[in-house]
Formats: C-alpha cells, sequence, structure tokens
C-alpha cells in the first residue's frame, strides 16, 4: 500500500516535470523562430484581426456592465460610512489594475484562446501540419509565432477599451440611477489615479495576451487523440490558460507593487 502511493507520487511528479519541460520548451522554441525567422507580418494582422477586433463587442459589454455593478456595490458599502464621494476613484482604479485586465484576458481566452486551439489541433489530426513540415515551411514561424505576437500587442488595446466603458458604466450608475454628483465621480477619479496605474494594467494585459496564445497554440500543437482530443484539448487550454492568468495576476500585483 505505502509502495503503491510512493510510486503514484512519483509518477505524479515525473509527469508534471515532463509536461512543464515541454510547455517551457516550446515556447523557447517559439522564441528562437521570432528571432531567427522573418515574422509574418500579414498573419499577424490577420490574428490580431480575429483575437482582438472580432472580441470587442464582447470586451466592451464585460467592462461596461463591471463597471456598472462595481460602482453599485461601492456604493452600498461607502454610503454606511458617508464615502460615497470616492466611488469614482474605486471604480477607476479596480478597473485599471485589476478586473479590465483580468476580465478581458478570461473573455478573450474563451472566445479567441479556444479557437486557437482548436483550429491548430485540427490542422494536426488531419494532417495538414505534417504537409507543411514535408514541404519545408517552419510551423513555429508560420502558426505559433503570428499568433503569440498579435495576442500580446492586441490584449492591451482591449484592456484599454474595457478599462474606459467600465468607468462610463460606473459613470451612468452614479448620476442617473443613484443620483450622486458627476463632479465628484470625475474630481475622485483625477485626484487619485495615476498614470503609473494605467501602465501597471497594459503591462498586465500584455503578459496575458501572451499567456493565452502561448497556452492555446501548445495544446493545439500536441493533440491527439482525434476529433475528441481536440475537444479535449480545447478545454484544456481554456482551463489551463484561466488558471494562469489569475495566478500570475497576484504575482504581477506584487512585482508592479515593488517596481
Amino acid at each position: 500500500m505505502i509502495i503503491q502511493f510512493i510510486n503514484f507520487i512519483g509518477a505524479s511528479v515525473i509527469n508534471i516535470c515532463t509536461y512543464l519541460g515541454e510547455f517551457t520548451l516550446f515556447f523557447l522554441e517559439a522564441a528562437k523562430a521570432l528571432f531567427t525567422t522573418r515574422l509574418k507580418v500579414s498573419k499577424t494582422f490577420f490574428q490580431m484581426n480575429r483575437i482582438g477586433v472580432e472580441s470587442l463587442s464582447i470586451v466592451v459589454l464585460t467592462g461596461l456592465f463591471t463597471g456598472m455593478v462595481l460602482a453599485l456595490q461601492t456604493y452600498i458599502g461607502f454610503q454606511r460610512v458617508g464615502g460615497e464621494q470616492f466611488i469614482g476613484a474605486i471604480v477607476a482604479l479596480g478597473l485599471i489594475r485589476e478586473l479590465g485586465p483580468v476580465l478581458t484576458a478570461l473573455m478573450v481566452t474563451g472566445r479567441a484562446g479556444s479557437a486557437i486551439t482548436a483550429e491548430i489541433g485540427t490542422m494536426i489530426i488531419t494532417e495538414q501540419v505534417d504537409a507543411l513540415t514535408t514541404l519545408r515551411i517552419n510551423i513555429f514561424q508560420y502558426l505559433v509565432v503570428p499568433r503569440i505576437v498579435a495576442s500580446t500587442i492586441i490584449l492591451p488595446f482591449l484592456a484599454l477599451f474595457s478599462m474606459f466603458f467600465g468607468i462610463i458604466g460606473g459613470y451612468i450608475v452614479c448620476v442617473y440611477v443613484l443620483e450622486l454628483s458627476p463632479e465628484d465621480y470625475e474630481s475622485s477619479i483625477r485626484n487619485y489615479v495615476e498614470l503609473t496605474d494605467i501602465h501597471g494594467g497594459l503591462k498586465k494585459a500584455a503578459v496575458f495576451g501572451l499567456i493565452l496564445s502561448w497556452v492555446g497554440t501548445y495544446k493545439g500543437i500536441y493533440t491527439h487523440g482525434g476529433a475528441r482530443g481536440v475537444g479535449t484539448a480545447t478545454t484544456q487550454s481554456v482551463v489551463a490558460s484561466s488558471i494562469l492568468i489569475l495566478v500570475s495576476n497576484y504575482f504581477l500585483t506584487k512585482m508592479l507593487e515593488h517596481l
């Protein structure tokens, strides 16, 4: 019994180390392809359109209603201590530093990250990638790098829209629903929100974009098991990306705080 338990622990550790090693080597191979081969600019812009522009409506709606509910919940708490004049600052800081980048990344992961995995995974099981390799095409240059570069570049712009519309949503609730002073809302934002807060949120969004495309392409390239394997890889991609985004958010917050 004890030996079986030890064997199970050992096998689990070996599997985790193997997975992390493959994951890291995959990223290093993609980085090598980025710096040693010519970037396919047209494919990168195409992926920026698919990942970013086509996700804009979802991101805007997410930011808008997140700002609205954040303003409402903040009002409920601050009303008890007479701090309604600080609602604007709380909404803006919450969206700029945390909720904007994180929710944008999670929404794009569900929409575009899953599509990246499904598309590449389908190419794997239908042997299209093998055909590209036979034609001496670098699959990292052709399939992986444009998606990673596009996602890393476009996520900060999406996060900006999420932040902006979230602040507008908070303004709508505060002024037209709660009937608070619009001057208090605007002045608290001007007084307490700094440019470094925006820079930090955009840096987070860029890292999240890297994570979701890295995981999505990795899961796509290592897809196996036919049509069912594509579905499994897509699900694993979304779950793994979401977890990594939430975990890395904490460490990025601590690092940016020290910087």
